[in-house]
């Protein structure tokens, strides 16, 4: 299964894997990304001193079609002193599942995270989605039933961030 790090010509297909798998959990609305800036925070902005902020793999068949992707960052654990890495978005082609493609991009973020030293490999699935909580756990994997995500987003966001400046 060829792995290989996306280039900056693989961007209408990572934007549309990313429109793919928002239709998939049932949130096709939600997806309003700017092609432009999605850009830049995958591939960097050298001339504006910019570097990438998240990463993606492209899962190619032999001929070399792209059938799916993943898009991680890295994120740190103080506990452990170390940095980890995020898986943000698996999504494998519907038809092309259960041939080996999410295994070998999951394969491919771990090599990933432990070539760079890195404690942890993470991810988030929604409780719904059994095929995917099947295929992690038949992976190794460990749910953290004890954790509850939060996030804020939109108004909430600016909100607290005029409560305080940080000096710098």
């Amino acid at each position: 299964m060829p792995v290989r790090p996306a280039r900056p010509s693989d961007l209408d297909v990572i934007i549309q894997f990313i429109r793919d798998l928002a239709l998939y959990e049932r949130e096709p609305d939600a997806v309003v990304l700017e092609r432009d800036e999605l850009a830049e925070h995958l591939f960097g902005a050298p001339a504006l001193g910019k570097g990438p902020r998240a990463e993606v793999l492209i899962a190619e068949t032999d001929e070399g079609v792209s059938v799916g992707f993943a898009l991680f960052f890295h994120n740190f654990s103080t506990w452990l002193g170390k940095p980890g890495l995020f898986l943000e978005d698996l999504f494998v082609q519907p038809e092309m599942r259960k041939q080996g493609f999410g295994k070998a991009l999951l394969s491919a973020c771990a090599k990933i995270a432990i070539d760079r030293g890195c404690a942890r490999f993470e991810w988030a699935v929604l409780d719904w989605n059994q095929p995917a909580i099947d295929f992690y756990l038949a992976l190794g994997s460990s749910p953290l039933s004890d954790w509850t995500t939060h996030r804020l987003t939109g108004a909430p966001l600016r909100a607290l961030a005029t409560l305080g400046k940080v000096d710098g």
